[in-house]
């Protein structure tokens, strides 16, 4: 079998119809199945996805449906482990039961995984409904190859998502599996920062393969944003700070000095200075790290961003100044992720 589509389920009888019928519609002409895990679905999709199955045995696509009955889903980690366990591709297509594949997806995907067997794949995307998440969907699509890398450490998480990741079955057995703490656990955070420890690359067909569907009940939002940035601030450590001797955070606004706190105390000991643009910060001088206990008391000087030295830690919202923060990078002729990494 060369692909199969993993699909975890949970209440999704709304947007199966058409999730189905684009799986269906791929103009992959290799062998392809539908493996679903329903996740204690109450709504009936499980018998939304019976009723497919004939059509899709037609098209000579396997389905593969199991799940379990109880009182509350275990979580869209352990659905995902499920569904790869019980399915036989030597690829694997990772779709979310309300999004929408193009119908040329999975061909394009295959092609480019099948060069690229120790890597995830992802796509761009259209978002639906159209100018939700604007910012973010335009961050989705518009990363440099070398971006997605770099800005592997942002608040918006994977630079490849989720629902558009495409993988060998060999690479995800190596870096999975999918963490099954349910509700609240970022498990693809948590596999995509594996799969880049351990050397993976991180590449993205650069045509929309998927329709991303925006909605109050995505699973996305239950995960907590403390628990994003902890472990995001702990891989910066690990990739990055670990390898350099000071460097300088730039914001001495409320996020840099966030970042500061949040940091081991030899990293803190790094940190030679914040910088800013905002007079009124520069003028106060230093930032006192008040919760110290140290004494004296760690002051860190706050400069003028011309005044200070690389590398930066890049606490600025990206998209969000005008151009102005990415003017002034460039003004300094800096290269990312060299001189600079974007942490907001």
């Amino acid at each position: 079998m060369d692909v199969s589509v993993i699909m975890p389920v949970y209440n999704a009888s709304c947007w199966l119809e058409e999730c189905l019928e684009a799986i269906l519609n791929q103009d992959f002409s290799g062998t392809m199945e539908l493996s679903v895990f329903d996740d204690a679905s109450t709504d009936g999709s499980r018998a939304v996805i019976e009723g497919w199955r004939s059509r899709f045995e037609a098209r000579g696509v396997t389905m593969l449906v199991s799940g379990h009955i109880s009182d509350k889903p275990k979580g869209v980690g352990f659905a995902k482990n499920q569904a790869v366990a019980q399915s036989t591709g030597q690829y694997l297509c990772f779709q979310d039961a309300d999004d929408v594949m193009m119908p040329e997806r999975v061909r394009l995907q295959y092609e480019t995984s099948v060069l690229n067997p120790n890597s995830i794949v992802g796509c761009q995307v259209r978002r639906v409904p159209e100018g939700s998440t604007e910012r973010y969907t335009r961050w989705i699509n518009s990363l440099s190859q070398e971006q997605l890398l770099t800005q592997i450490f942002t608040s918006h998480g994977p630079t490849v998502i989720m629902p558009t990741w495409f993988c060998s079955r060999d690479w995800l057995l190596q870096i999975g599996p999918f963490h099954e703490g349910g509700k609240g656990v970022p498990e693809d955070l948590l596999v995509f920062y594996e799969s880049v420890r351990q050397g993976g690359r991180v590449l993205r067909v650069d045509e929309c393969l998927l329709l991303y569907r925006y909605h109050e009940h995505a699973a996305t939002h239950s995960v907590l944003e403390e628990t994003i940035w902890n472990l995001r601030v702990n891989f910066l450590q690990q990739r990055v700070l670990s390898q350099w001797e000071c460097f300088t955070i730039w914001n001495a606004g409320k996020q840099g000095r966030k970042l500061y706190r949040s940091l081991s105390p030899a990293n803190q000991k790094k940190v030679k200075a914040f910088c800013d643009v905002d007079e009124n910060k520069i003028k106060k001088g230093f930032y006192t790290y008040e919760e110290s206990s140290e004494r004296p008391k760690p002051k860190i000087p706050v400069l003028h961003f011309r005044a200070s030295t690389p590398p930066y830690i890049v606490c600025v919202k990206l998209d969000m100044t005008g151009g102005v923060l990415e003017e002034n990078l460039l003004s300094l002729q800096l290269t990312e992720g060299v001189d600079y990494y974007h942490f907001n």
